[in-house]
């Protein structure tokens, strides 16, 4: 397997920058965006500090809907949206954009259920300390829930990585498109397994670190 393998370990080497390409754009876009859309829907949800049953509607209602689409299907259905967005719908920048969009729906939901388990406690003693909403939200809520918000971000980057496998239908490239066209396409079931082992490799070292840190954050 490993003579077969090294006869591609050029463009292995560039499938894997274009996973990580791809993977990196899409958990960035879940911090910077993911992140505070999961925050509000957890403060509008019913019964909490900023209660807003039609907002929360209309925020769960897009996140649902994104999470609910069929990845492949979502990919085509963007191809218009992503064309308009970065000049192109072919590659791997433009692959990004799909991506990016379901990571922003994927962790924002992980991002409420992290801060749901927050004692209420917590957010009362805060508030009556004079917290204002920003200091309530990065001195407590954050800190509170932070591990659970890595053990969050590394569940969606593991899943970013699966869909990332489906980007070559847009030639988006990455490990996946590898194994189909060097692997499956050219009936090398050897290099489609060598392809398989990284991207396994690949999927525990991210797990390893997000538990990891995960685990040295939880102070509880």
């Amino acid at each position: 397997m490993l003579e077969k393998a090294l006869k591609y370990q050029d463009q292995m080497w560039h499938s894997i920058g274009e996973t990580f390409a791809m993977v990196g754009v899409s958990a960035l876009a879940a911090l910077l965006l993911g992140l505070p859309l999961g925050t509000l829907l957890y403060f509008n949800r019913k019964g909490q500090l900023y209660e807003n049953r039609t907002l929360s509607f209309l925020l769960n209602s897009i996140v649902n809907v994104i999470r609910s689409f069929p990845f492949l299907l979502l990919v085509v259905a963007l191809i218009p949206f992503t064309r308009s967005l970065v000049g192109t719908a072919i590659g791997t920048t433009a692959a990004t954009v799909p991506l990016s969009i379901i990571a922003i729906a994927y962790y924002s939901r992980l991002v409420e259920q992290a801060l749901l388990e927050v004692p209420k406690g917590t957010v009362e003693a805060a508030l009556s300390m004079g917290a204002s909403p920003l200091a309530l939200t990065l001195k407590f809520l954050y800190v509170e829930a932070r591990s659970g918000l890595v053990l969050g971000l590394t569940t969606s980057i593991i899943s970013f990585i699966s869909f990332s496998t489906v980007m070559g239908i847009v030639g988006g490239g990455g490990i996946g498109d590898f194994a189909i066209r060097y692997g499956y396409q050219r009936f090398e079931t050897e290099v489609m397994a060598y392809a398989i082992v990284v991207m396994i490799v690949l999927v525990q070292l991210v797990q390893f670190t997000g538990s990891t840190l995960a685990r040295v954050l939880d102070k509880k």
